[in-house]
Order: C-alpha cells, then structure tokens, then sequence
C-alpha cells in the first residue's frame, strides 16, 4: 500500500510549488533546470517560467539558435492553452515569434502570419493583465517591429501598427516599473533599432534606467552590461552602434 501511495503522488501534477521551483531557477540563470522544472509542473505559470527560461537562454547566446526559439514558442503555446488570461504566457509566445521572424525574415513571418499571432497575443496578454510591463513594453516593441518592417502606411493599413502607440505603450511600461531592468533595456533597444537619431535622447535614458536598477534576476544582469556597452557605443560610430544592436536584437 505504501508503494502504491508513492506512486500515485508522483503521478500528480506538481502544481505551484514546482513553479515556484522553477522560477526561483531562473532568477539564477539555471535555464535548463527552470525549463525543466517549469514543464513538470504541469501549469500555465510553469511553463510559463520555462518558455521564458529559453528565451533567456536564446537571447544570450553567441548566435541566433532557431531551435532554441522554436522550443520557447513551444512552451509558450503550452502556457496559453493552460490559461490564456496568463500575460506572461502570451507575451512569451509573441516574443518568441518575433526573434524567430528576425531570423527567417519578414516575408516568412508574414506568409505564416506572425504579426497577426504575436499581436493577438499581446493584446491578449494586456487585456488580462493591464499592468503587466513586460506585455505593455513588447507590445510596444510589436509596433516598432511592424513598422520598420512594413513602412508606416502598410505597418497601419495591414495591422494597425503606428510609432505613437509604440511610445504611449513605452511611457506606460517605463511608469509602471521604473526600476526593471529588463524592461527598460528593451525600450532602448526598440528605439534604437528604428531611429536612433530621433530618439536618442529617449534611448540614452532608458539605457541609464537599466544600468541604475537593482537587477532581480541574472538575465537582467547580463541586460545591464548589454545596456553599459550600448551607451558607450551610442556617442560614436553609427555603424558599430548599428551593428551592436542587431546582434543583441538576434539578427543573423
């Protein structure tokens, strides 16, 4: 009876605490532990946790990996069909189709649709959760992508993408958490992905914010040393300043 009871608990769905495990596995950087133990607590914030654990790990590698990302789509996908009101999921959903786009290209993303998937996540996301700044700054970052990609008049005729949602949505984010690095990181590196003459104030800022905040995690450490070499370089040459920011975008 004993045995049968053991087994049976090892059947359960781990629920919270394994989640919970998994997330305090991310925080130090552990990846492929979180990963692990996020999808083996069987719930949306669990792999929730994990697609977000291989993003991480995905961004921060040398090179763009596709499988990688394709893996984090995956465990997004897994999150949101769990609970589709979980912004974290959605917004991980969104980002993975993103990076995947940068590295597949624009006609790709369009031919399987993913402007539409990764917008429909986002306002999904932010609907659910309106105070959630990694959904708000994303969806921002959706409205820069569109329109760089697409050029203003087709970014707002084909998807109702525009430059002034993107900075309504960046002030939002940056109001309702001031001192997330991670969040403010990518702000500044939206910006400087579209214009950075335009916008450098507004860049310089956000990559200060993201230097000056307590990190809570170590993948909002590495962002604050991406962040200290995108304001050193954003003075100088153009080019280089160009070159930085797509690499840290995950352009091949």
């Amino acid at each position: 009876m004993k045995k049968l009871i053991v087994l049976l608990l090892l059947l359960l769905p781990a629920g919270p605490a394994a989640a919970d495990d998994a997330a305090q596995l991310y925080a130090r950087g552990d990846y492929a532990q979180a990963m692990q133990a996020g999808e083996a607590a069987h719930t949306a914030a669990g792999y929730a946790v994990a697609a977000r654990a291989a993003l991480s790990e995905a961004v921060l590698r040398d090179a763009p990996c596709l499988e990688c990302l394709q893996h984090a789509e995956a465990l997004a996908t897994a999150a949101v069909a769990a609970d589709p009101k979980l912004a974290d999921g959605q917004t991980w959903l969104a980002a993975a189709l993103g990076y995947q786009t940068r590295i597949k290209g624009v006609a790709w993303a369009q031919l399987h649709d993913l402007p539409d998937r990764a917008k429909a996540a986002l306002e999904a996301g932010v609907a659910a959760e309106p105070s959630n700044p990694y959904a708000v700054s994303v969806l921002g970052g959706w409205h820069v992508e569109v329109v760089k990609g697409a050029g203003p008049f087709l970014a707002r005729t084909l998807y109702g993408a525009n430059i002034n949602a993107a900075m309504t949505l960046f002030d939002r984010a940056a109001k309702l958490a001031p001192g997330n690095a991670g969040v403010r990181y990518q702000i500044a590196l939206a910006l400087a992905s579209y214009d950075p003459d335009a916008y450098r104030a507004r860049i310089a800022g956000e990559l200060d914010a993201a230097i000056k905040a307590t990190p809570g995690t170590a993948y909002e450490r590495a962002l604050q040393t991406r962040a200290a070499e995108l304001k050193t370089l954003l003075p100088g040459s153009r080019a280089a300043f160009d070159a930085r920011v797509r690499k840290f975008q995950g352009y091949p």
